[in-house]
């Protein structure tokens, strides 16, 4: 979504383990990138990471912009109570106009998508409907029960970002599994290779100091005849 927000939040979504090829350094190229277009003079951009290798990479140069990191969400299966929870917390501890969630789509095994979803803040929402901006206006929609519209918002928010957040992780994990295996597979090739190159290098060698033992003892053989 095009829409002008002060302080934008880069969820980026990275794995624990490496071994998966360039999926984790996709993620950070893309999470700067966000920042570098909403930086500005009233912007401000923050960081959350998923995932410790996008934590290795982003402490490196942007220590002082990450709000929050959170590592080992792959030590039990993924599911929607444990990202939920884990949405929740985020929203708790950062204050955005804008969350950016950056991961890897899966296409296939062998092909990933950098893909960044937006979820506005029910604030911003709320202001692009009045304005008539790109979001649709609010107001048609018949509410039952007491809620005021900025509540309906606000659970609206918190529900579309844990959705979100659920796809993305599911997303991001199956493309890490699919990389990995091969990465795997051009390591266990390579190294197949590998071998065999060695093991000519090893018979020619062994081949060579033969030949060499054998023409000294015909020289020294013919060396006595003579």
């Amino acid at each position: 979504l095009g829409v002008d927000v002060k302080k934008n939040v880069v969820v980026t979504i990275s794995s624990d383990k490496g071994l998966c090829g360039g999926i984790n350094s996709t993620s950070v190229k893309i999470s700067k990138g966000i920042y570098k277009l909403n930086s500005g003079p009233e912007k401000e951009t923050k960081y959350v990471i998923l995932g410790e290798k996008a934590k290795a990479q982003l402490v490196r140069d942007s220590k002082k912009d990450i709000e929050l990191i959170i590592t080992e969400l792959q030590k039990n299966p993924l599911s929607y109570t444990q990202v939920s929870v884990l949405a929740d917390e985020i929203l708790k501890n950062v204050e955005y106009d804008a969350l950016r969630i950056v991961f890897n789509k899966f296409h296939s095994v062998v092909s990933f998508v950098p893909t960044v979803s937006t979820v506005l803040s029910p604030e911003i929402v709320e202001r692009e409907s009045e304005s008539g901006g790109k979001l649709g206006e609010l107001d048609p929609y018949e509410v039952e029960g007491g809620e005021t519209k900025g509540e309906i918002l606000q659970n609206l928010a918190e529900f579309q970002f844990s959705c979100v957040m659920f796809n993305a992780v599911l997303e991001n994990a199956c493309s890490e599994q699919g990389a990995r295996m091969s990465a795997m597979d051009s390591s266990s090739r390579n190294a197949g290779d590998m071998l065999d190159r060695l093991t000519l290098t090893y018979n020619r060698t062994g081949q060579a100091s033969i030949t060499t033992e054998l023409i000294e003892i015909i020289s020294g053989a013919s060396a006595l005849e003579g």
